[in-house]
C-alpha cells in the first residue's frame, strides 16, 4: 500500500476502531475500502461484500495491505455493528467537504427516509434525513432521528454541521417550524418551507388570500408569477407559481425569522382525458422573485428522484436488514457516499446507476477511477 493514504482511504484512518488492538487481524481503514469497493460494484449485504472481495483480493492489495485476507461478513456485520456512526457520518463529511469544498450558491434540500427493514420487531426502523446539494447532485451530509422522535429534532442538529453561506435550503412540511427557519437564517442561507397542515392557521391564511386574488381582477393584488409547461408520457403538466409579500396578510408573521414573502404553486395536470387541480403553499426568506421561488421548488423534488429513488432501486436500501446494533445506519451511510461517487464519475460516463455498477464490477480502472486510486 503506498505511504500517501489515497483520499478515499484518509478519511477512514481518523474513525476510532473500536475493537482491542491486540485482537486487531484486518485494519479499519481497510474494512472500510474494502466495504466501500462492494457497494460500488453492486454488493448490497456483508455476505456479498465477502464474497466480491475475495475474488479481487489480488486487484484490493494493489492499494490495501490486507495483512490476513479479506474479512469474513460476520466480521464487517460486526465491525459495522461497532464503529460509532456519528464519527462514521463526520468521515462522510470530511470526503465531501474535499471534493466539493463550496456548494453555494444552490439549493439546498433536506428531506427524511426511512429504511423500512432495518429493525427488529417492535422497534423503530432507521430514519435518516439527508442533506441534499440539487445542482451538484451530491449529497452533503445526513442525521438520524432519535427513537422516538421525528424530523423536526434532527434537522436543527443536521444544519450544524453544514456549511449554507448563501444557499437556498427547502424542507417539506415536517420542517416548517419557527425554530428551524431561524437555524437556517443563523446559517447565512435563505429558506423555502413548505406549508400543510401542521401549520393550519397559516396554511388557511394563504388559502383565503390566494382565492380572494384568484376572484379579483390580478392588477389589483402585487404579485408575480412565472408558468412552466410540460409534457412527458402522455402527460401535460402546467405549474405558475404565484409570489406574494402581502406578510401582514398571514398570522404573527415575525414568528418566521427573516421572512420576507409567501407562494402558491398551483399544477393542473391533464393524463387521458383526467385533469387533475394541485396548490401548495410556501413561506420564505427570499425577496419576492418568482422564477427563483419555482426553481427552488422544483429543485427541492429532486431529493426524491436522485436520492431516494435511487437508494431504493438501485441500493436495495428498504430491504436492508443489518440490525445489530449500528450495522443498518453506518451501512446506509457507506450506501449514500457511494451514490456520491457515482455521481462524481470524473468520466461523466453516461448510463443509470445499475449500469455504471456494473461497469464499475467489470473494470479495473473504473472502479480506480471512481475511487480515486489512480
Amino acid at each position: 500500500m503506498p505511504q500517501t493514504p489515497h483520499p478515499i482511504l484518509d478519511i477512514f484512518t481518523r474513525v476510532t476502531d473500536p475493537r482491542h488492538s491486540s485482537k486487531v487481524q484486518h485494519p479499519l481503514p481497510d474494512v472500510l475500502t474494502v466495504a466501500v469497493c462492494g457497494a460500488l460494484v453492486g454488493a448490497d449485504t456483508f455476505e456479498e461484500i465477502e464474497l466480491w472481495a475475495k475474488e479481487k483480493l489480488l486487484w484490493l492489495r494493489q492499494f490495501l495491505s490486507l495483512p490476513n485476507g479479506i474479512p469474513s461478513h460476520d466480521t464487517f456485520a460486526r465491525l459495522f455493528g461497532l464503529i460509532d456512526p456519528r464519527e462514521f457520518e463526520a468521515a462522510f463529511r470530511r470526503w465531501v467537504g474535499g471534493v466539493l469544498p463550496s456548494v453555494s450558491p444552490q439549493v439546498v434540500a433536506l428531506d427524511g427516509k426511512t429504511s423500512r427493514r432495518s429493525a427488529k420487531a417492535c422497534q423503530a426502523p432507521l430514519h435518516l434525513v439527508s442533506a441534499f446539494a440539487a445542482d451538484a447532485g451530491v449529497i452533503l451530509g445526513q442525521q438520524a432521528t432519535a427513537a422516538k422522535s421525528n424530523e423536526k429534532t434532527a434537522i436543527p442538529d443536521l444544519l450544524t454541521t453544514l456549511a449554507l453561506e448563501g444557499c437556498i435550503v427547502t424542507i417539506d412540511a415536517m420542517g416548517t417550524q419557527p425554530s428551524i427557519a431561524q437555524a437556517i437564517r443563523d446559517r447565512r442561507a435563505d429558506y423555502v418551507l413548505a406549508v400543510k397542515d401542521n401549520q393550519p392557521q397559516l396554511k388557511d391564511a394563504i388559502d383565503d388570500f390566494y382565492a380572494q386574488f384568484r376572484a379579483a381582477p390580478a392588477v389589483q393584488t402585487p404579485h408575480q408569477v412565472k408558468e412552466e409547461v410540460s409534457k412527458a408520457h402522455g402527460r401535460l403538466e402546467t405549474r405558475r407559481c404565484y409570489v406574494f409579500d402581502a406578510l401582514e396578510c398571514l398570522p404573527k408573521p415575525a414568528r418566521w425569522p427573516g421572512l420576507r414573502c409567501f407562494a402558491v404553486v398551483e399544477s393542473t395536470r391533464e393524463t387521458q382525458g383526467r385533469t387533475e387541480h394541485e396548490h401548495r403553499f410556501y413561506i420564505s426568506s427570499l425577496a419576492p422573485n418568482a422564477d427563483q421561488m419555482a426553481n427552488a421548488v422544483r429543485q427541492h423534488w429532486r431529493i426524491e428522484n436522485q436520492v431516494h429513488w435511487c437508494l431504493d432501486v438501485t441500493f436495495a436500501d428498504d430491504q436492508m436488514r443489518a440490525r445489530t446494533a449500528h450495522a443498518g445506519h453506518n451501512l446506509a451511510i457507506l450506501k449514500r457516499l457511494t451514490l456520491n461517487l457515482i455521481r462524481l464519475d470524473p468520466a461523466k460516463r453516461k448510463g443509470s446507476f445499475k449500469t455504471q455498477r456494473i461497469l464499475a464490477a467489470t473494470s479495473d480502472d473504473y472502479r480506480a477511477q471512481l475511487l480515486g486510486l489512480e
